[in-house]
């Protein structure tokens, strides 16, 4: 039996049509028609610590920004990680052009998403809330780092990762204090934004998300809007700010840079060099740029 078969048996779900959903990197995602007519998603994450979590952001954001309602959840098997059945948002990724108030909304959403406060710089698992050892950003940002640097050798030039390694050291002196315990997205880019028309209809794909500094989430929204269209970053900023203030972005970003780019490689690396060519190797340019290699 098919993994989506088995999720419907599982949900006990009246199915007249399947459609896998593209551009699902990391999970498997299934838009489904149900006998009566209506439109919902299953999403079968990667593991389930992914699972999980993506569950328990969705039920503490619940009325706060707009994500999808979880209508049920299978916890999975000895075979299978589980999966949850969600809510359709009516809109579609954004990405096309964006005018000021689509930019300013995605600001604003942004910052009130960081609104959210969280027990402690961590993430969600079966069990509750599992706060870092130790519990600051900085040193899990800075392990995170450090630890990535054997896999990246694997497949970069040994010169390029060592001067990945000196560059993040200079940059990482030069950081403002981190902000938070909030929650943090991880992933905020325009394909997890869903748009309706000039307005946000919807935030999706929370399964790395957690509690984190701000920081972390301004690198995907500068790489895909601001660096592609920089008429977006003034309504943008003005739209967060209309929130709550902004860190020294200029500060930040080249070390996100630097840190999101060296990530992504070790995620190609894990999930197939060959099938992730083309990310593995804009990837690869980042790094490159930003160390002059």
């Amino acid at each position: 039996m098919s993994v989506i078969h088995l999720v419907i048996d599982r949900l006990k779900l009246n199915v007249s049509n399947i459609e896998g959903v593209p551009d699902s990197f990391s999970s498997e995602v299934y838009k489904l028609t149900l006998a009566g007519g209506e439109n919902v998603y299953v999403k079968v994450p990667f593991n389930r610590d992914k699972l999980v979590r993506e569950f328990k952001v969705l039920e503490a954001l619940k009325g706060m920004i707009p994500v999808p309602e979880v209508l049920d959840i299978w916890y999975g098997d000895d075979t299978m990680t589980g999966a949850l059945l969600l809510s359709a948002i009516q809109g579609t990724p954004c990405t096309g052009e964006l005018d000021e108030q689509l930019s300013y909304q995605i600001g604003m959403y942004l910052a009130m998403l960081h609104e959210v406060t969280t027990p402690g710089y961590g993430y969600h698992v079966a069990s509750g809330f599992k706060d870092l050892d130790p519990n600051d950003w900085r040193i899990y940002i800075r392990s995170n780092f450090e630890k990535w640097e054997e896999p990246c050798k694997e497949i970069l030039d040994p010169r390029l990762v060592e001067k990945c390694m000196l560059h993040f050291d200079e940059l990482f002196s030069a950081l403002p204090d981190p902000d938070g315990p909030c929650m943090v997205h991880m992933d905020y880019r325009p394909g997890n934004i869903l748009v309706n028309g000039n307005r946000v209809a919807g935030i999706i794909d929370f399964e790395s998300a957690r509690g984190g500094s701000s920081e972390v989430d301004f690198t995907k929204v500068n790489r895909y809007l601001w660096e592609v269209d920089s008429g977006t970053k003034r309504p943008f900023m003005e739209g967060y700010q209309s929130i709550r203030p902004i860190l020294d972005l200029e500060r930040v970003l080249p070390l996100y840079d630097l840190y999101d780019a060296f990530a992504s490689i070790v995620w190609c690396r894990n999930r197939g060099v060959d099938k992730n060519q083309a990310f593995l190797q804009e990837n690869v340019n980042t790094l490159s740029t930003l160390v002059g290699y």
